[in-house]
């Protein structure tokens, strides 16, 4: 039987005699005082309340429904605050070599020169953006939001599985969940000193702010949304309104001489800093994709000017196609001159012959995934696979194998969930958001994402995944 490091037990102790870690005793405690219907109880109120509010997801494709609910798990995540200060640590310093690395392949391009990174790893990739070649962005910072997902692993290692830095989405998800448990548990958090992460909106705004345009003394933020279709739509809306700031689509901004203005009723009103929640391509229709309904023609050249600024940065995606993950260790030690805090999850580049060759030969093992996937579409999960979904893989890997790595299946911690046949483990991530203006800053908190399904690996929500309140305690 496979191991997994359990975030609630240990095993170590008393031979395989669970024993409850220390920070999760008070909650074990609670729990065991608990009856199957109070539980079971709490849970449907939950559901009722997100449905309420308006908490969904819309799954592009799914006959269903446009929108269906987040599964949300009553039973937290805990962190030991230890354990989260080396994370932080970890997280501040890899989101700095990776703004780094951006604004350096932009413009001087050393680590290329330097051999480290191929060019045709970055001038060929579909995300770098030569619209910004030479622009210079407020502070060199182009990646002001990043969502970079953690997994453990092995005896409880920590582990990078991506770093999502063009539009990452999941926010309003912590910050809803955590509001939840503090309204179906309010005793649970006088047993516990646990780090706050309401203050999230104001640390977004002022980071935000800090970023605004030069010589703008009291800058005006919109959150930019595709509109009401968008599978992230009730998380732009959210942090629009928990900022106080305007959500704007497109059609609602224009340009006149290099600067960006929002129509209002009472006139124009100038924009400073964009939280734009859209893709690159759909940004100006006059600089990328021409049938984009959903940009401002002439963003693009008000952007260059430098009388706007857009977080994220457009082309921050360069540097986090799959195909670039394998190298921002090398990025940690060549801008910063410093040893990785966290470690990559070992990675076989399939455009490598050697890595070709061992990837085919083990795809029944290992996790495929495409260099520009995102969502947990687009992978093959061998040891979950039918053998003629592997032959299937194949081919595609065969035909373009530039387009894939792989890494070995990891052995994803795994946490008590409440699901249809009781408290049982399941497998987890979780994605802490990073914010980088004048300075790097986080709160303690992130999202946590568990797959549902038993076994499963996938915790991505567009999978059936759901979520958990993620709890750093403070002493």
């Amino acid at each position: 039987m496979a191991h997994f490091f359990d975030e609630m037990y240990s095993g170590e102790s008393h031979g395989n005699e669970a024993q409850v870690r220390q920070h999760y005793a008070e909650f074990a405690n609670w729990l065991s005082a608990q009856s199957a219907e109070t539980i079971a109880r709490k849970r449907a109120e939950s559901d009722l309340i997100f449905r309420r509010v308006g908490i969904t997801f819309a799954v592009y494709g799914n006959d269903a429904g446009t929108e269906r609910l987040i599964p949300f798990d009553i039973i937290p995540r805990i962190i030991h605050k230890a354990e989260w200060a080396r994370l932080e640590a970890g997280l501040v310093q890899r989101v700095r070599a990776l703004n780094m690395f951006i604004h350096d392949i932009y413009h001087e391009q050393k680590i290329v020169k330097a051999g480290i990174i191929p060019p045709e790893q970055i001038f060929q990739n579909a995300q770098y953006r030569r619209e910004m070649q030479d622009v210079n962005v407020v502070n060199d910072i182009y990646a002001h939001i990043a969502g970079v997902d953690i997994v453990r692993a092995g005896e409880g290692e920590f582990y990078v599985l991506e770093d999502n830095l063009r539009v990452p989405s999941g926010v309003s998800y912590m910050l809803e969940n955590r509001k939840m448990m503090m309204r179906l548990f309010p005793d649970l958090f006088t047993r516990h000193k646990i780090a706050p992460v309401d203050h999230y909106p104001d640390l977004l705004l002022d980071n935000l702010r800090s970023v605004a345009p030069a010589g703008v003394t009291d800058p005006t933020v919109v959150v930019m949304t595709p509109g009401m279709y968008n599978s992230a739509y009730f998380e732009h809306a959210f942090l629009a309104q928990q900022m106080g700031v305007e959500l704007v689509e497109g059609q609602d901004l224009f340009v006149k001489d290099n600067v960006v203005y929002m129509r209002t009723t009472r006139g124009p009103k100038r924009v400073d800093v964009i939280y734009r929640r859209i893709d690159d391509d759909f940004l100006d229709p006059l600089a990328f994709r021409p049938d984009s309904a959903l940009g401002v023609p002439g963003l693009l050249q008000a952007y260059r000017a430098g009388k706007v600024t857009l977080t994220n940065a457009i082309g921050t995606g360069v540097a986090d196609d799959k195909s670039i993950y394998p190298y921002v260790p090398d990025m940690v030690r060549f801008y910063l001159s410093e040893d990785p805090i966290l470690n990559n999850v070992p990675t076989y580049q399939c455009r490598k012959k050697e890595d070709l060759s061992y990837t085919l030969a083990n795809l029944e093992k290992l996790v495929v995934k495409e260099v520009h996937g995102a969502g947990g579409y687009g992978m093959l999960v061998g040891p979950a696979s039918t053998r003629q979904e592997i032959e299937d893989f194949r081919a595609r890997i065969i035909a373009k194998p530039d387009g894939y790595i792989a890494q070995p299946t990891l052995a994803l911690s795994v946490c008590p969930t409440y699901v249809e046949s009781g408290i049982a483990p399941r497998h987890l991530d979780l994605r802490p958001f990073v914010l980088s203006g004048k300075q790097i800053t986080m709160v303690k908190g992130g999202l946590t994402r568990v797959a549902l399904k038993e076994g499963s690996l996938v915790v991505n929500s567009s999978q059936g995944g759901g979520t958990k309140d993620t709890w750093i305690l403070e002493k």
